[in-house]
């Protein structure tokens, strides 16, 4: 339909266009989408199997929505990503304040303005982008703001009385007459503002300070929810719910091949980051492996979740350490170390909510203890497993490594230490090249030396040596010698 070419409720009329209400207007793209082999909600990943077939059969059934999952579980992503689903434009009366379609308006401005003008009504077209209307639930919201109040002044200047309907001044809902809504976070609006829901979701219906008009809102209703939000800050009124269709269950990715996309994707970095900083799959890995961890910590509270933003900024501080270092040396270009690692713990520690336990050790301590568990997860897929009982004197495939460490008493490696002076510290630690060339032949040129730091951290963990952390770097060293030296 050529929209431009159609100015007037008689055009529209003779183009032959049919109303559709937006709950068939999703049902029938959708539908479109899934026949012809089209992806649907494109870019959330791992859903692929369990939300969004749900979310697909909910939109099928024409119901409302009530997304429910721990933060950052892409719930919102969701709701907009509904938007690709409406038809490009639809017809609205022109200057209507809620979007009334020229063929079956429902507010009395437009249907004075058809009565007035007939075929000539004026009519505008609105695109899907202008659909969406999202509104988080705060404990100051109130019913003016959702559903609408009497407006004082507009009574005044149009000389009419408060029983005059004119003086209406509508609320975020009815503005979002014919369009997809979305309430965040709906356990943290007051009761008695849910119950202002009920007919809206149920009849159509809208009171306005003993106003009732009976006005059928053609609206999708999309709701988002935390489970913690049930116990900790308020709940969902039993008869909203019961007006809600599906309520829709998210989760965190299940893999970290799942969890490196969605980071990837988000990640907002330019290309001058890219460009400078060698990023190893490993250390991607493990910035991953870290999310997991922590989501399993005794540290830290599960049931507020360990949000994806957790890995999105951590990779971002990740890159910016090392962009940083390249920047002290004066290099066009450097590898990711595992030592800049470190560069991630304020993005850890403000993302994630600890138990008592975790506070007494320290947010910084957890930090630093899920990196630490995050290798220890990932070491025994490259090297072998270190057994926690070894019989004296037996030979391991680390033997010569720790041999090594007691003989030399281990060194210092700083957190900006050039590339050169990083190198030369690796290559004199001779027992890490025979390990790399037994157990990872085929490891590419670029990750040898966050490889050869992967070991040493690894058997820090496996507590064969230690690690102690100072102001501008780290000690390895001999297990046995640092209990000496603390003596």
């Amino acid at each position: 339909m050529e929209i431009n070419t159609i100015k007037t409720l008689g055009q529209l009329k003779a183009a032959g266009y049919k109303t559709t209400s937006i709950k068939d207007e999703l049902r029938n793209n959708l539908r479109e989408k899934i026949k012809s082999g089209k992806p649907v909600f494109e870019g959330v990943h791992g859903f692929e199997n369990t939300v969004i077939p749900e979310l697909e059969r909910a939109i099928l059934s024409r119901h409302n929505i009530n997304l429910l999952g721990l933060r950052g579980q892409a719930k919102t992503r969701l709701a907009r990503k509904m938007v690709e689903l409406l038809d490009e434009y639809i017809p609205f009366v022109e200057g209507s304040e809620i979007n009334d379609d020229p063929l079956n308006p429902i507010s009395r401005f437009a249907k004075d303005l058809i009565a007035e003008k007939g075929d000539e009504t004026p009519i505008s077209w609105l695109h899907r982008n202008d659909r969406f209307f999202e509104k988080l639930a705060t404990p100051d919201v109130t019913v003016a703001d959702l559903i609408g109040d009497v407006d004082p002044i507009k009574a005044a200047n149009l000389k009419l009385s408060y029983a005059d309907d004119r003086v209406i001044h509508f609320g975020m809902i009815p503005r979002a007459n014919r369009c997809i809504f979305v309430i965040n976070e709906l356990p943290d609006l007051q009761a008695r503002i849910q119950v202002a829901l009920f007919n809206i979701l149920q009849e159509g219906d809208i009171q306005i300070r003993g106003f009732k008009l009976r006005m059928p809102l053609d609206m999708q209703f999309v709701f988002t929810a935390n489970p913690e939000d049930y116990t900790n800050r308020g709940s969902i009124v039993t008869p909203l719910k019961d007006r809600i269709g599906s309520q829709i269950l998210t989760h965190y990715p299940e893999s970290i091949e799942i969890a490196r996309t969605i980071t990837e994707q988000e990640s907002k970095l330019d290309q001058n980051q890219t460009d400078v900083v060698y990023v190893p799959s490993l250390a991607r890995d493990i910035l991953e492996q870290i999310s997991f961890e922590a989501r399993e910590s005794e540290y830290i509270d599960n049931k507020s979740g360990v949000s994806a933003r957790m890995s999105i900024t951590a990779f971002e501080n990740l890159i910016s350490t090392a962009e940083r270092r390249a920047l002290i040396s004066g290099v066009d270009k450097t590898t990711l170390r595992l030592s800049d690692f470190v560069g991630i713990i304020p993005a850890i520690t403000g993302k994630v909510e600890l138990v008592y336990e975790g506070e007494q050790e320290g947010a910084d301590v957890v930090a630093e203890s899920l990196i630490g568990s995050a290798i220890r997860t990932l070491f025994p897929e490259y090297f072998p497993k270190i057994e926690k009982l070894e019989k004296p004197d037996e030979k391991t495939p680390y033997s010569d490594l720790v041999e090594w460490f007691f003989a030399e008493s281990g060194f210092e490696l700083l957190d900006d230490a050039s590339d050169k002076e990083y190198k030369n510290i690796l290559d004199e630690v001779t027992p890490l090249d025979e390990l790399l060339k037994k157990y990872q032949p085929q490891l590419a040129k670029e990750d040898v030396y966050f490889m050869k730091e992967f070991i040493l951290w690894g058997l820090v963990e496996y507590k064969k040596l230690s690690k102690d952390r100072f102001a501008k770097g780290s000690q390895f060293r001999d297990i046995y010698g640092s209990y000496i030296s603390k003596f």
